[in-house]
């Protein structure tokens, strides 16, 4: 093993990085602290790590930076025990680092069992800057939380936002221009439809629905049916399906469970909640809970299901052309996910789609495609007027696809929105 892991860091040390996008987060090169990225596989976790080694390299000496990818076939299968002859195999092949500052990227770490135990004693002994990744929110969270508390710093990773969508496809943003809004509009069709993983884009519908069905079997295999050793895979795959073709729903699991049974499939309430905290740790989909004062009141009502990405739910949906509304719904939350987890949706005679809480403040937001239709119109309005005023706010937003205008209600105002245009400046609106 020792060996291995020598030819494994010298022929990284030799490896030429290149196109490496970069992406909205500020990692930090030179924490005192573990920096862990977690998300979905595929959603640009390594390239994250190469970005900085790119960095890196210009400022040290490349042999003082190690990079393992735990999900390499040569390692498997790789023990606890193990993990003692890397740092050995590497001061074996420079010595002279032993008592120098030295970085260590540990790629999909979880793979290892009990992983946390080593980070945490070479943390504490060495002078040595450690980053993580990893796809399970849960077993990260946990041990982060528990042997790593006070010494780790975690990001979590999602596939392309809209304006880095556009950044990978060369499209530049102007909003005084009527040729760029037209190359975005056409840009948020793509990506409302195909979804944000940079391997599908500019990719055919056809080769990018089998890239994203082929994601997904990794995700369920190696992230859920592998780890948690799952032995109604049928059921899995039909939550799957479930989950992906109700996007911007509510999910009620009791009613699911009860439909289930009436097709004749066995299985017990329990294990339908164990397989979507499975999904949901896996960071394929997201529930949201409906906002009350009191977290009892919030879990006696249903939650509203998410994607991490628009792309998947064209895997099992070929037409999605009457889902526009709900499509436009996922972008949003994503959009909202990745600043926040403090994300909910709120009802009382009207539902509001979301109320988050973000750094620049507290939000509330309606989705709808389209609001020509007067009855549409007032009912989104009326809702957001109903919650600016439970929630003492004075602005809220409507999103839609192509109408932009502001009412005012008094002393408080609705910012009626395109998408492409909440997406990428309604931080800079007031």
């Amino acid at each position: 093993m020792k060996a291995l892991f020598k030819k494994i860091i010298v022929d990284f040390s030799e490896r030429n990085i290149t196109g490496i996008l970069p992406r909205e987060y500020a990692i930090p090169l030179k924490s005192e602290k573990i920096i862990s990225l977690i998300g979905v596989r595929r959603s640009g976790k390594s390239s994250i790590l190469f970005g900085l080694i790119s960095q890196l390299r210009e400022q040290i000496d490349n042999n003082k930076i190690v990079y393992i990818n735990f999900e390499d076939d040569r390692l498997y299968p790789l023990t606890l025990k193990d993990l003692d002859m890397l740092l050995e195999a590497y001061f074996e092949l420079y010595p002279a680092n032993r008592d120098q500052e030295i970085y260590l990227f540990l790629d999909e770490v979880q793979v290892v069992d009990n992983w946390e135990l080593y980070v945490r004693r070479i943390y504490d002994t060495l002078n040595i800057h450690i980053y993580i990744t990893g796809s399970s929110a849960k077993l990260l969270s946990t041990e982060i939380s528990t042997s790593l508390r006070g010494r780790a710093i975690t990001y979590e990773i999602f596939p392309f936002s809209f304006k880095e969508y556009l950044q990978y496809r060369d499209i530049e943003f102007n909003q005084h221009s009527s040729k760029s809004i037209s190359f975005v509009e056409n840009a948020l069709e793509s990506y409302l439809i195909d979804g944000g993983f940079a391997e599908t884009i500019n990719q055919d519908a056809e080769i990018s629905r089998k890239i994203l069905s082929d994601y997904l079997e990794l995700i369920v295999y190696k992230d859920i049916v592998e780890r948690y050793n799952i032995k109604n895979r049928e059921l899995l795959k039909i939550l799957n399906k479930y989950c992906f073709t109700n996007i911007a729903t509510l999910l009620n699991v009791t009613k699911l469970f009860n439909e289930l049974k009436g097709q004749g499939y066995k299985l017990g309430k329990d294990t339908l909640f164990e397989y979507l905290s499975h999904l949901e740790d896996a960071y394929t989909v997201f529930t949201v809970p409906i906002y009350r004062n009191s977290i009892k009141e919030e879990q006696r009502n249903p939650k509203k299901i998410y994607a991490i990405d628009n792309g998947f739910k064209k895997i099992y949906d070929y037409s999605i052309s009457d889902d526009a509304s709900k499509l436009y719904e996922n972008i949003v939350f994503l959009h909202l996910r990745r600043q926040t987890k403090q994300v909910y949706y709120f009802k009382q005679k009207q539902e509001v789609d979301f109320y988050v809480k973000l750094n620049s403040g507290t939000k509330i937001i309606n989705v709808s495609y389209q609001i020509d239709n007067k009855n549409t119109r007032d009912r989104e309005i009326n809702g957001l007027i109903e919650a600016m005023e439970y929630f003492n706010l004075d602005c809220a937003y409507l999103v839609t696809k192509d109408e932009e205008q502001k009412i005012k209600i008094g002393e408080k105002s609705i910012y009626i929105t395109p998408l492409y245009k909440f997406l990428l400046i309604s931080d800079k609106q007031s």
